[in-house]
């Protein structure tokens, strides 16, 4: 009996430590996908570019994050999470590499091609990898995966917005990869070996393909609108914060980064508590809950801080900053509430579920700052934000396809 026992303690035990590896893999996730946020104006400067060519120039980001999420969910039913996820550590830092090194708008768009290859098929591995490390350990840590995530982007924004004025770009971001490129190796070594991360759905009967349309996978596009909303407004608040804060409201550099520095750290509390409001809200609740508030109180905080910035700038930076917190802490258990659901469809592997819902998601992460800026060109950037705020709310009123996918789960 005790044999048995410790044999049931083996997967377990692996799960433990490879909860570890996660928390370490998203850190540097963060770091690497965010670390050109403090730079963005600069880069966009030292090309040349317009809101609205800049805005088309992410388009490439969306092309790679497609791509990669596509290829991910077949690549990781087929191989194992921690395969895929081992060739994907090589891609996100060549991308982020790409980007200080890019003297010209072609170079720029191959640079933002591979980063949104590399990192939508990092995410939607690390993210089964998550799943099924909470299914194996009967414990909750997906918001906090998150959060390490968060505390990534933070540091590495407020690191770049510190040193703005006294280190290039180009210098900041070739480092970060070369570091971050180097401490994925040892990070993604721990991670759940293919026999124990479910890769081909484990024991449950699933499919490693889902038709793109049809009743069968109508939960699966809400979630994923869903998801797509949140991470839209998530992806304006890291490409336009420090454009809004230094070309509408005058602010230089290092200070024009405060915008997204705030969101970020909020994103990283919300996450931290996110597995508790999770278990004592509901996810559907907090979705909701997060996306309207934050919502109204980021639509608030423009209407009031852009015009006031050019009499009363401080005023206008604690009010602005005040509404990138609390959209962000709204936003923060969002990704992990959309996925957590993605992965419980029916009949669906996990990884497959969680690609299907990442690429309509992801997508919008990198497409909608593309369209904000399409926007901005007509109306000016403060005006185009708003369509970041809409899709929130988006988001808060697509929570109830939550409850259509743990139900069918629950009922199977």
């Amino acid at each position: 009996m005790s044999r048995q026992r410790l044999r049931a303690d083996i997967p377990v035990e692996i799960a433990r430590q490879a909860r570890f590896s996660l928390f370490a893999m998203f850190l540097l996730m963060g770091t690497v996908s965010m670390g050109w946020v403090p730079r963005i104006p600069e880069i966009k400067d030292a090309i040349g570019l317009s809101n609205g060519q800049f805005g088309f120039i992410l388009l490439a980001s969306t092309f790679g994050s497609v791509s990669g999420a596509q290829l991910g969910g077949r690549m990781i039913h087929t191989f194992g999470s921690r395969k895929v996820t081992q060739v994907a550590i090589f891609i996100m830092p060549i991308g982020l590499a790409g980007m200080g090194l890019a003297n010209s708008a072609l170079a720029l768009v191959l640079a933002l091609f591979t980063m949104g290859l590399g990192y939508s098929l990092m995410d939607i591995c690390l993210n089964s990898q998550a799943v099924i490390v909470e299914r194996i350990a009967k414990q909750r840590w997906m918001s906090k995966f998150h959060a390490m995530w968060s505390a990534g982007a933070f540091i590495t924004t407020v690191i770049g917005g510190s040193i703005a004025r006294v280190v290039s770009y180009d210098v900041n971001l070739v480092v970060i990869a070369l570091v971050a490129g180097l401490a994925f190796i040892p990070a993604a070594f721990f991670l759940l070996p293919p026999d124990l991360d479910e890769h081909d759905g484990g024991e449950e009967e699933t499919s490693a393909k889902i038709p793109l349309f049809g009743k069968s996978v109508l939960p699966l596009w809400g979630l994923g609108i869903g998801l797509l909303g949140s991470l839209i407004g998530e992806g304006a608040a890291s490409d336009w914060a420090g454009i809004l804060l230094r070309d509408d409201m005058g602010y230089g550099k290092g200070v024009n980064a405060s915008g997204f520095a705030s969101f970020a750290l909020a994103m990283i509390v919300s996450r931290l508590l996110g597995d508790r409001l999770l278990d004592h809200f509901g996810p559907a609740l907090t979705v909701k809950l997060g996306a309207y508030i934050g919502a109204a109180a980021w639509a608030t905080a423009i209407v009031i801080a852009v015009p006031l910035s050019q009499s009363h700038p401080l005023i206008a930076l604690i009010i602005i900053n005040l509404g990138f917190v609390i959209v962000g802490f709204g936003i923060g258990p969002m990704f992990p509430a959309f996925i957590l659901a993605a992965s419980e469809t029916p009949g669906v592997a996990s990884a497959v579920a969680i690609a299907r819902v990442g690429v309509i998601g992801i997508a919008g992460y990198f497409f909608g700052p593309t369209l904000t800026g399409l926007i901005s060109e007509f109306t000016g950037l403060p005006t185009a934000l708003f369509f970041p705020i809409v899709m929130l709310v988006l988001s808060g009123y697509l929570s109830r396809t939550i409850h259509t996918t743990r139900d069918a789960r629950k009922f199977n």
